[in-house]
């Protein structure tokens, strides 16, 4: 009889339970609703556009229809049924491109059930990062509001790591995010460090040994790979290969070949292999690059730096050398864009990128590393990067300089002409204490 009252107690109180957790349910959700695809022309008037293919910005107006910029110029005609922004006074930039990233396969860096961004063999070339991207991290609301339309995503791991994919960070799910796959092959190259003193846990040749073994068997996965595609041709193969299927683009120079290396002994040899495969190299890291900027802007390798906010790698060198480092790569001509490799982290890399121009990147070249120069080494220029007519849509608002610390304020964006929410989980935390510290 007592455990019949207690049940019609709990059955009778579950809809006033219902209801309770109905209306918190707003104070509870975190992420942003997704924005709806474009439905009428947006005009974005008198803002200081930043086109990135002008030397320098000039105030005009923007006209976006159908998730594409139509037309760019002073005081445009306005269309029928226009939705109107007044930008006098704000600067107009590209959605900015932020590449080498984990960002929606990680969520929280210690919980191993929150990291999906790698797997455990050495040998992964036909993994797929954008299958493992969550969509709903909270983390990526974060990214956004710093002025970041679009990540590329790549998968870590022991040596060939698997294929990265550009996402925009505005999407239901990891189908609605993804822009482009298989934008590289990612490899880890072997170190070239000899470790020495308390942290060496091997002698100096006992590390040389392992070196050129792990050199070893990397060569021998491209050989057994380029066998794999020399036999596909000829119509050898009687099975699948899942690992050397997925590399037939890279022999047939579709697909690009990303190197995490920092030390120039890593660079050279990364070099050699992707002129044995006639593959086009892109440099990832690049600690050391601009020791030898001149041989990367001759043999046209392309570098994602991420130590713009690095410290010096020797004793000898002067303490703003990382911070140095991205001007001397664009001074020799090589094709340059800036990253904070990690995921959380990649919201200061605006910052970042305006550190370095007071050690010797000129702001053009700067903005030019996170929106065109980012976008032609991803491969979608065609598409994103500059504001030109027929690209995308995809644009960011800041009152004041995106670079400065205390300039910076993003206040609009657009995704393929969709409004994006910029509220993310820092500000909703900032509003909750505010609410507090008023009672």
């Amino acid at each position: 009889m007592k455990m019949q009252t207690i049940f019609s107690k709990l059955c009778g109180s579950l809809p006033a339970l219902f209801v309770a957790m109905t209306v918190a349910l707003p104070v509870l959700a975190v992420n942003p609703v997704p924005g709806t695809p474009q439905q009428h022309p947006i005009l974005l008037q008198n803002a200081l556009v930043h086109t990135v293919v002008d030397a320098e910005p000039k105030v005009q107006d923007v006209l976006l229809v159908d998730g594409k910029i139509a037309a760019i110029g002073p005081q445009l005609q306005v269309p029928v049924g226009a939705e109107l922004h007044d930008l006098t006074g704000k600067h107009l930039y590209p959605g900015l491109i932020a590449l080498i990233n984990q960002l929606g396969l990680i969520e929280v860096e210690a919980v191993r059930a929150t990291r999906d961004d790698r797997e455990t063999s050495n040998t992964n070339p036909d993994l797929r990062v954008e299958v493992a991207f969550n969509a709903d991290s909270v983390v990526i609301p974060t990214i956004r509001s710093n002025g970041f339309s679009h990540s590329l995503i790549y998968p870590s791991g022991a040596m060939i790591t698997g294929r990265s994919a550009l996402m925009q960070l505005d999407g239901w799910n990891w189908q609605d995010a993804l822009v482009q796959s298989d934008v590289g092959l990612h490899i880890n190259w072997p170190s070239m460090t000899i470790r020495t003193g308390w942290r060496a846990s091997q002698s100096p040749d006992k590390q040389r040994e392992q070196q050129q073994q792990q050199l070893q068997q990397l060569h021998r996965y491209f050989e057994q790979a380029h066998a794999y595609f020399k036999a596909e041709q000829a119509g050898l193969n009687h099975g699948l290969d899942s690992r050397w299927h997925r590399m037939l683009p890279f022999f047939k120079g579709e697909l690009p070949l990303f190197v995490h290396a920092d030390d120039p002994r890593q660079i050279r040899q990364a070099m050699l292999l992707a002129k044995h495969y006639q593959a086009r190299l892109v440099i990832v890291g690049g600690r050391d690059s601009w020791r030898m900027a001149d041989e990367l802007a001759t043999a046209n390798v392309d570098v994602i730096y991420t130590a713009p906010f690095g410290l010096p790698t020797r004793g000898d060198e002067a303490y703003d050398q990382a911070f140095a480092a991205p001007g001397i790569l664009r001074d020799a001509g090589v094709r340059l864009a800036l990253s904070l490799d990690g995921f959380w982290d990649t919201r200061n890399l605006v910052f970042a990128s305006g550190h370095v121009t007071r050690y010797g990147l000129s702001q053009t070249d700067a903005l030019k590393a996170l929106t065109l120069d980012a976008a032609r080494i991803a491969g979608v220029a065609d598409r994103l990067g500059s504001i030109e007519v027929g690209k995308s849509a995809s644009l960011v608002v800041s009152d004041g300089d995106i670079f400065d610390y205390l300039g910076h304020r993003v206040e609009r964006m657009w995704i393929d002409g969709r409004t994006v929410d910029l509220d993310n989980r820092h500000k909703q935390l900032h509003r909750r204490y505010q609410q507090r510290y008023q009672q």
